[in-house]
């Protein structure tokens, strides 16, 4: 394992490895372990008690933080015609056309949200491959398959702060809650928003515990264990 840089040393060291953090404790360490220069994404992350082999244990939703990402998020959308139009009014920042379906073909990915309308999906459909294992693959499940009408919804949805989640086939869930610079009270309410999303995404069809672990860590930084029992109360 490689050794660790100062800093991160540094940062670790003003946590507890054998306790478990309050909500608002962990979010105070948040803000107190981000060392990087750059201005460091805040992620949750959670292993569930769900077996995601099953088909009536999968864990997926969609949320919009009311405090946003802390980004600037690039939205593509799959249209043409009039439903084009609609998608540039709103902000689309790429329709995708010819040009831009072959780009990704050839791994092109400069975006963060794909969205598509129903009469594309035949086009989209070919850049599963690409898109599937990047998370950009539109679904109608996760809400970014939807008539021409819907666009400019989805599309400001995106840019205010729109996060999709889902169990992966290790039972984990990772999240982005915001950025490290945001207030403290900023970054609970994000947490608390998704939190009380997975929550109520729990499978009928879970039996024990459901949520066995949480950690909440800064991009590059090391994690803060949560006492799930007071993460989900």
């Amino acid at each position: 394992m490689p050794k660790r840089g100062r800093k991160y040393q540094e940062a670790a060291a003003k946590i507890d490895r054998n306790k478990l953090y309050s909500r608002d404790e962990a979010v105070g360490l948040i803000k107190e372990t981000a060392t990087t220069k750059f201005d460091p994404t805040v992620e949750l992350h959670m292993r569930l008690g769900v077996d995601p082999r099953h088909a009536d244990q999968q864990v997926r939703d969609v949320v919009v933080l009311p405090n946003g990402l802390g980004k600037q998020v690039r939205v593509l959308v799959f249209a043409e015609g009039e439903d084009a139009r609609l998608a540039e009014e709103a902000g689309a920042d790429l329709i995708a056309d010819d040009e831009i379906i072959k780009k990704i073909q050839g791994g092109w990915v400069d975006f963060d949200v794909a969205i598509a309308v129903p009469t594309m999906m035949g086009k989209v459909g070919r850049l599963g491959r690409i898109l599937g294992p990047r998370g950009l693959m539109p679904n109608p499940r996760a809400g970014t398959v939807a008539p021409g009408p819907d666009v400019p919804r989805l599309i400001e949805e995106a840019k205010a702060g729109r996060v999709e989640f889902r169990v992966d086939r290790t039972a984990n869930i990772h999240a982005p809650v915001g950025k490290a610079s945001f207030g403290h009270e900023q970054l609970l309410e994000n947490l608390q928003v998704i939190l009380d999303a997975i929550k109520r995404a729990r499978p009928a069809a879970t039996k024990g515990s459901y949520v066995r672990s949480v950690t909440l860590a800064n991009s590059m930084g090391p994690g803060i264990k949560l006492d799930p029992s007071e993460a989900m109360s």
